[in-house]
């Protein structure tokens, strides 16, 4: 942790967690906060879904919700950032407080409810972002929708041509009956219209699904066949879960999605177990509980092809993204790995 983020982030957690995020995005966004800028070495750079990374360390969705910091956090050490979640129209999310510091757990609850400034706001500020980074955008779907699976479709085809990726997100837990989209018939028709308006942009892009730690092995089957059959390019594995198993922090009781350290495990079991149902047809992208170069180095071995952080940021700074990096580099020169792309998989036995 830099010098600055040590004095910063005590600061911080004196406000309320929502505030203090907004605090973070400001000082991001007037250039208070230092970036360490990109971080790529021959054995980093690979290659997911055509999109060529400088690195396999990626900002999870949900940290820049309307897109307005791109051009600092393209300098901060992330090989690639995923905005949103946006919905066609906006929508304010739920009641406040609706984000809550986990500390003695190293996590967060939050309940935000896809608050962001719709496809509009968002898809203008995407318009002006940097074109020397990998941005892919979360689509979500309104809370009053009633053709929840079109609004992803509407959502990326407006935004399309500003995004090098998008993110079917079906898995948040925060707008009610969303997860039942990702049984198998709901799950497929909603990717068929996704995918076909993809395939209308003048520049088609990869469609990622992202999807709930808390599905059971029979839930996992389905997905990991529809993913093999949809057409989509990759599998966020995972949003944030329901259970509350083994929390210490007097906030463990609060309603919504849980996120950060106690999501590791579960997360990468899932993972590995995906990766094994789609027997490396799919790429996958590990998301749940990083917060160290270790740890983002088993999701690989698990079979990540890349992977996300967010949660772990709000305790350990945004320098976090350039030291997993690094350390991830140091991790692969270790066990003779010549590029990240020939670690993947290679321990996804020990999380089965």
């Amino acid at each position: 942790m830099k010098f600055l983020e040590t004095l910063g982030l005590p600061v911080l957690h004196k406000f309320d967690p929502e505030t203090a995020h907004s605090l973070s995005l400001l000082a991001l966004k007037t250039g208070l906060m230092p970036v360490s800028g990109v971080v790529a070495t021959p054995r980093l750079q690979t290659e997911v879904a055509g999109l060529k990374l400088p690195n396999p360390v990626g900002l999870a969705a949900g940290f820049d919700k309307n897109a307005e910091a791109l051009k600092p956090l393209s300098r901060a050490g992330f090989g690639f950032i995923e905005v949103g979640a946006a919905t066609p129209r906006p929508q304010p999310g739920n009641p406040k407080p609706r984000l809550f510091r986990l500390t003695d757990d190293q996590a967060a609850i939050n309940r935000f409810g896809f608050n962001n400034q719709g496809r509009e706001g968002i898809g203008d500020s995407l318009s002006r972002r940097p074109q020397d980074a990998i941005i892919g955008l979360n689509l979500g779907a309104n809370k009053d929708s009633t053709d929840r699976a079109g609004d992803f479709a509407r959502v990326l085809a407006h935004c399309g041509t500003s995004l090098d990726f998008a993110t079917v997100n079906v898995s948040s837990p925060n707008t009610e009956k969303l997860r039942d989209l990702q049984g198998k018939a709901a799950l497929s028709a909603l990717l068929a219209g996704v995918t076909g308006t993809r395939d209308g942009l003048a520049r088609p892009i990869p469609v990622f699904l992202k999807i709930a730690p808390d599905l059971t092995d029979a839930e996992l089957q389905d997905i990991a066949e529809v993913a093999l059959e949809s057409g989509i390019d990759g599998v966020i594995a995972t949003n944030t879960t329901l259970s509350r198993e083994g929390l210490a922090s007097p906030a463990r009781g609060e309603t919504g999605g849980l996120s950060g350290a106690p999501l590791f495990e579960k997360s990468t079991r899932v993972l590995a177990r995906l990766s094994q149902l789609v027997e490396d047809e799919v790429p996958l992208i590990g998301v749940g509980g990083v917060g160290s170069a270790e740890q983002a180095y088993a999701k690989i071995c698990a079979g990540a092809s890349a992977v996300q952080i967010y949660t772990a940021m709000v305790y350990k700074g945004l320098s976090l993204a350039s030291d997993i990096a690094k350390g991830l580099d140091k991790l692969l020169e270790r066990d003779g790995f010549s590029n990240v792309a020939e670690a993947v998989g290679s321990k996804r036995e020990d999380w089965l």
